[in-house]
């Protein structure tokens, strides 16, 4: 019905929001918190670290990137600063108008990876916390397609370890991704060489226990204002609680309510259930003939 309550784009309109509000940036990527005390006074430092991190990867030269799932355009916007030539392939119509936004020199394209039509050739094919959201039968060879014989591809995500045996046996848990094993297995049957590998989960596990502790911050606001409620106008808390059931499942109240006043989501169960890699892949180019 078009008439629907996008609350995807709400969630990210929010969270953006927010961001923007703590750090000045919409960046919706984690951060690197070597060195850094895990507050939210930090988090500009510690997402500004994880982009020079990244940035350390690229190959040399003025490059012409694919950013695929570009997020709100931040990381495209520096790009283009570096001068670099950028494209941006994102799903999501409300973060396709941001990336025109922050990054008015890039060209968007609204649509999935997988839908993608261009053909480039691009030097290098960026995910940024975007790889675990595309299928791996059709990220890498998509991204063969539209490379130089050069090129390069260069991914920064999580991954998930043998350890995570699905979310019925683990219960919700951050992180996520393609399974790491599946992905080195996919390394082999791509035309892809790995120049470089970084795990850096430790680096970014502490933002799961700031994002942990905002949710427990809204919680207990919350939950006061439940309890205060229920007390002295009881009519009006039945009415919203109504209300509420209208729109959210059971399960999805229960996943609500231990997110805002749990702590089940921390950075032990991130790095016991996720590997954070940065890895730099180069086409593989081919093997001289024994004559």
């Amino acid at each position: 019905m078009g008439d629907n309550i996008d609350t995807r784009a709400v969630g990210l309109d929010t969270a953006l929001a927010l961001i923007r509000w703590l750090t000045g940036a919409e960046n919706l990527h984690y951060g690197l918190w070597t060195g850094l005390d895990v507050n939210a006074g930090n988090l500009r430092a510690a997402q500004d670290a994880y982009t020079d991190l990244l940035f350390a990867e690229l190959p040399p030269g003025k490059l012409r990137i694919l950013d695929i799932g570009g997020g709100a355009g931040e990381t495209a916007k520096k790009l283009i600063a570096l001068g670099h030539q950028v494209e941006i392939v994102v799903p999501s119509a409300y973060l396709a108008d941001c990336c025109r936004r922050n990054a008015p020199g890039a060209t968007v394209h609204e649509c999935r990876f997988e839908d993608y039509t261009g053909t480039g050739p691009f030097d290098l094919c960026l995910f940024s916390e975007s790889f675990q959201y595309i299928p791996m039968m059709d990220s890498l060879p998509k991204c063969a397609a539209v490379l130089t014989p050069e090129g390069h591809v260069l991914i920064a995500d999580c991954f998930r370890t043998d350890a995570y045996l699905g979310r019925a046996d683990h219960g919700p848990q951050p992180g996520g991704g393609h399974r790491l094993s599946t992905f080195r297995a996919a390394l082999l049957s791509n035309p892809f060489d790995v120049l470089s590998e970084q795990d850096i989960t430790d680096a970014v596990a502490p933002s799961i226990d700031l994002e942990q502790g905002l949710y427990n911050l809204i919680g207990t606001g919350f939950t006061q204002a439940e309890r205060e409620m229920k007390a002295r106008k009881p009519l009006v808390h039945w009415s919203l609680t109504r209300l509420t059931h209208l729109f959210l499942s059971r399960k999805r109240r229960e996943n609500l309510m231990q997110r805002l006043t749990e702590k089940q989501r921390s950075s032990d169960a991130f790095r016991t259930y996720n590997t954070y890699l940065m890895v730099k892949l180069v086409r593989s180019q081919p093997r001289p003939s024994e004559g």
